[in-house]
């Protein structure tokens, strides 16, 4: 069995005029991520740590921010695209644990719509999914809610 390990990290900026799409869901309206496509920063580290994991690259080289293509692109989508490129190498993940850190708005009452959301994209149960929150203890560019981060872990499986 072939067992590999990745590891996502993204940032964007936080500004009004924009929702906040977090682990494919929408858990703000007005107030969000600034970036190229939707900017869910929980999903964008996520493609990281799946395309680290199986050596192809990162979501940077697969959809460039240069390419009107990816202009305001959902998310769960590119996750898609990278689940096909995962499959082609013949793998599949065993567990994502993504952590997002900002101070406002709260993820805990979003958690369990996201697993859901997830699950049948990553083709795994919920409970495989583990989805948790901090904040930057009011410290930084995050701590001034003037952006949002999240880092995601992947093990992926080749029988």
């Amino acid at each position: 069995m072939d067992i590999r390990v990745g590891m996502g990290f993204d940032v964007h900026q936080l500004t009004i005029g924009r929702d906040f799409w977090l682990g494919g869901v929408k858990i703000y309206e007005n107030y969000g991520p600034l970036g190229h496509s939707d900017a869910d920063v929980l999903l964008h580290a996520l493609c990281d740590a799946i395309l680290g994991a199986a050596g192809l690259r990162d979501i940077g080289y697969h959809f460039p921010p240069t390419d009107d293509t990816f202009k305001d692109a959902d998310s769960k989508e590119l996750l898609k695209v990278v689940m096909n490129l995962l499959d082609e190498k013949g793998y599949r993940i065993s567990n994502a644990d993504c952590t997002v850190v900002l101070e406002h708005p709260k993820v805990n009452p979003h958690i369990e719509k996201m697993q859901q959301v997830l699950a049948p994209i990553l083709k795994i149960d919920a409970d495989r999914i583990s989805v948790k929150a901090t904040t930057n203890e009011k410290l930084g560019y995050i701590g001034r809610e003037e952006g949002v981060a999240a880092y995601a872990t992947v093990l992926i499986l080749k029988d």
